[in-house]
């Protein structure tokens, strides 16, 4: 297993570290430094992929699913602490199957969809807002009432729509 394929895997096996961490409300913020790390993996393996020519196939696999595991996990979990609402969970979430379930029918009919750059957008916009999130609005609550985290939260949601309605509208016509 190459270089980029480890991070990859190391990704994953933060998850459960992140949730144990989560549930452990003492340990909120070695949670958010756990989670922090592990999406930071996702530009790494990539970088250390292209740099060195280590694309595999199981990367590709691989990739793309630690990003789901990783962000379902702390929705889930914080839906269940109620710090956020089960709606914004439900569209980011429901993207992600059915992005995935298109990826799949493509596959079997030999097309390779690649990644967008809203999709990569999405991502960035999606691990802001779980952080913020788990900052419990610090250090925004310094400077203003304004929530950022939920601001941050339901532009991740919009976006992750949007480029679901994108990702879809693009590619239907490759695989009629």
């Amino acid at each position: 297993m190459n270089l980029a394929n480890q991070i990859t895997l190391a990704r994953i096996l933060l998850i459960p570290l992140f949730m144990i961490s989560f549930l452990n409300q003492q340990s909120m913020i070695t949670a958010l430094f756990i989670f922090a790390i592990a999406a930071g993996t996702d530009k790494l393996d990539g970088y250390v992929a292209r740099k060195y020519n280590q694309i595999t196939n199981l990367g590709k696999l691989l990739d793309p699913l630690a990003d789901k595991l990783l962000i379902a996990a702390a929705l889930i979990m914080m839906v269940q602490e109620d710090m956020i609402s089960s709606w914004i969970a439900v569209i980011i979430i429901g993207r992600e199957i059915v992005i995935t379930a298109l990826r799949m029918v493509a596959t079997e009919q030999g097309i390779a969809l690649a990644a967008d750059q809203y999709g990569k957008i999405k991502m960035v916009l999606q691990v802001a807002a779980i952080i913020a999130v788990l900052l419990n609005h610090v250090p925004f609550s310094l400077l203003s009432d304004v929530r950022v985290d939920m601001i941050l939260l339901w532009l991740a949601a919009g976006v992750t729509l949007l480029s679901g309605l994108n990702y879809i509208i693009l590619n239907y016509k490759l695989l009629r």
